[in-house]
């Protein structure tokens, strides 16, 4: 990036202070790339060139820093410094930086707020966590259907300059109850005398203030849009979300998934930046759950300890056939957890990936056979490890591979499925989970396939 290549150079600019230098470079930088070289600098650094931007480019590139930047630089300005940066901060922006700090630094920081500005604030933090409400902003432009296009771009070019976009316009009564949406090209490409009621179609999509904001990424993803309107429960115009801010959305329930199905805790920060204590906290639980889990598996082999003494080479093949189920399980896993979270299966198709995996498990189920059945009889051929009943174990391994291959998948599948009907997260059932869970009715399909082909042979 452009604020990366630059970076050595801006670097000598600070060390010989030359401020006013620096500060014509920065001008001209997107507050995306000042953010990026913010990042780079060292903490007086950081504090040294926030300090030189302007009002409302400071407040545009405060938004795009981590919250511990962020909290870094406040506690580095002063209070008139401080409270210009929280006024101009977009509503919404402001309100996530708030949601991540403790209730009595909100309470100093709403003091630092303008009478207008503190209202919108906690009229925004009063909406429950995670809904819409909290995501939303009302700096957006609204216009009524009287009005001629002429009188429109008037109003836009008089109240449009602090507004989050500008690219969809919405339409209200004299309540202030929305009844369309116009994108801005429509009222670009109409002549100046025509009515905003002869550009209406009474088609429009819009969110409720108390959904929840997971509920946003679809109807975002399906209508194509960049803002989106938010009502009350009686369809008063109070807010729009904009696709920025749903985005951010999708990255941490994507995120969140991502971590559930390796069976680690939610983290709240990223990687660099959780600690050593956090890492064991997020990760031990999980971790102590598998294992004692596990422990079954060593219950299960000590069941078949007789089968085991009498035929020490079944033993060899325990990895290979455990391993086999759980990954074939944990694919199936990995794949309807995805396909439910995107809408693309519901609980009422489960019947049907029951009937597909059964048939995709058998198969998976076969290709691994054959390959478990040549592996053994080229080592018998060029070695003779196995014995005169090679065959033998060389047809139980296969059986049994398909056995457990079928049942990693089908039990892969269904459980999200369960999970989800009981009200759990399907992301719950990650992959070392459906794992742990495959290995030990492993064991007891792989010795239960053994004692059926090698009874009177090489056990009793």
């Amino acid at each position: 990036m452009l604020s990366m290549l630059i970076s050595p150079e801006i670097k000598e600019l600070i060390q010989n202070k030359q401020f006013l230098d620096l500060k014509e470079i920065l001008i001209d930088w997107t507050p995306t790339d000042i953010a990026d070289l913010i990042l780079t600098l060292n903490e007086d650094e950081r504090v040294l060139l926030f300090r030189l931007l302007p009002k409302e480019l400071a407040a545009d590139v405060f938004e795009y820093l981590n919250y511990d930047t962020q909290v870094e630089l406040i506690h580095s300005m002063g209070h008139e410094k401080i409270s210009e940066l929280l006024n101009e901060m977009s509503p919404d922006d402001r309100t996530a930086l708030f949601e991540e700090m403790p209730p009595n630094v909100v309470k100093q920081l709403l003091n630092y707020l303008s009478y207008e500005e503190r209202k919108i604030a906690q009229q925004l933090l009063g909406y429950p966590e995670n809904s819409i409400g909290r995501l939303m902003t009302p700096d957006y432009i609204a216009i009524k259907k009287n009005w001629t296009v002429q009188e429109t771009l008037d109003y836009i070019r008089k109240y449009g300059q602090d507004k989050e976009t500008l690219n969809i316009l919405f339409v209200v009564d004299e309540s202030g109850k929305l009844i369309d949406d116009i994108r801005i090209r429509e009222i670009l490409l109409a002549s100046p005398d025509t009515k905003i009621s002869e550009l209406m179609d009474g088609n429009f999509v819009s969110l409720k203030v108390y959904d929840d904001q997971e509920s946003a990424i679809e109807i975002f993803k399906k209508y194509d849009r960049v803002a989106l309107p938010v009502t009350d429960s009686s369809g008063i115009l109070v807010g729009i979300v904009t696709v920025d801010d749903v985005l951010d959305i999708a990255e941490e329930e994507t995120t969140e998934d991502i971590q559930k199905i390796a069976a680690v805790q939610t983290f709240e920060e990223p990687y660099p930046q959780a600690s050593i204590f956090q890492m064991i906290k997020k990760r031990a639980g999980w971790l102590s759950i598998l294992f004692i889990s596990e422990m079954f598996t060593a219950t299960a082999m000590g069941y078949f300890e007789n089968e085991i003494s009498q035929a020490v080479v079944l033993a060899l093949f325990v990895p290979l056939i455990i391993s086999s189920g759980g990954n074939s399980g944990s694919q199936a896993s990995t794949l309807i957890i995805r396909s439910l979270a995107l809408n693309e299966l519901s609980l009422k198709d489960w019947f049907f990936v029951f009937r597909r995996e059964i048939l995709t498990g058998l198969i998976l189920g076969v290709i691994l056979a054959v390959i478990g059945f040549l592996r053994i009889s080229l080592w018998q051929f060029v070695s003779g490890v196995y014995g005169e009943h090679w065959f033998l174990i060389g047809m139980t391994v296969a059986i049994a591979l398909i056995g457990v291959v079928c049942w990693g998948s089908l039990m892969g599948s269904m459980l999200p499925f369960i999970l989800k009907k009981l009200g759990f997260d399907p992301a719950s059932s990650s992959a070392p989970f459906v794992a742990t869970l495959v290995d030990v009715t492993g064991i007891i399909i792989y010795f239960t396939v053994a004692h059926m082909i090698l009874k009177g042979t090489l056990l009793n």
